[in-house]
């Protein structure tokens, strides 16, 4: 369950998933610097519609693809303060896959695996790329891209994930029906 984990804040201070019990919760790898980084605007539109509700979002900044999260902690969300005006609170950046990755990774993918990329423009080029690099890359967990969202119940279930390339409409949906 979540709430045996903890993580850390961008500002460094402990944050126990326990205090997220009865909420609704979003779990993101993000990056500054990727295609799918306008995914934080309707990600912040939907904790300003929702966290009166329950939703909570736990962004935490990666830098495992292409790089693309290169900046501190600061300059990571001021970057996004000052382009996405987000609200919602940031993590520590950190491993989503690997040696070093956070343990609440290593549950969010025990409990739900990889199932593809669905229709997206970037579809082809993101299979390419990983079938180049790794033939078995399907059939395995990890976290593909930036932008891979975990959804998880009041009860700390984790219900879905959502690779980057899902319409947003389809991910406020599944919180929608949660709340």
């Amino acid at each position: 369950m979540i709430y045996d984990y903890k993580i850390t804040t961008g500002t460094g201070e402990d944050l126990d998933l326990a205090d997220y019990r009865g909420k609704v919760v979003m779990v993101v790898n993000t990056a500054t610097g990727c295609g799918f980084t306008p995914q934080y605007e309707p990600i912040e539109q939907m904790y300003r519609d929702y966290h009166d509700q329950g939703l909570e979002i736990l962004d935490i900044p990666c830098n495992q693809f292409g790089g693309q999260a290169p900046g501190t902690d600061e300059e990571i969300h001021e970057f996004c303060t000052l382009h996405f005006n987000t609200t919602f609170p940031q993590m520590k950046k950190a491993d989503v896959n690997g040696e070093n990755e956070l343990p609440l990774y290593t549950y969010l993918k025990s409990q739900k695996g990889f199932e593809g990329f669905g229709e997206h423009q970037y579809k082809a080029l993101l299979e390419k790329k990983f079938s180049e690099a790794d033939p078995d890359w399907a059939k395995k967990p990890d976290i593909k891209w930036n932008f891979t969202k975990f959804i998880i119940d009041r009860e700390g279930n984790v219900v879905a994930r959502f690779e980057p390339t899902t319409d947003m409409a389809e991910v406020e949906a599944c919180m929608k029906a949660l709340l």
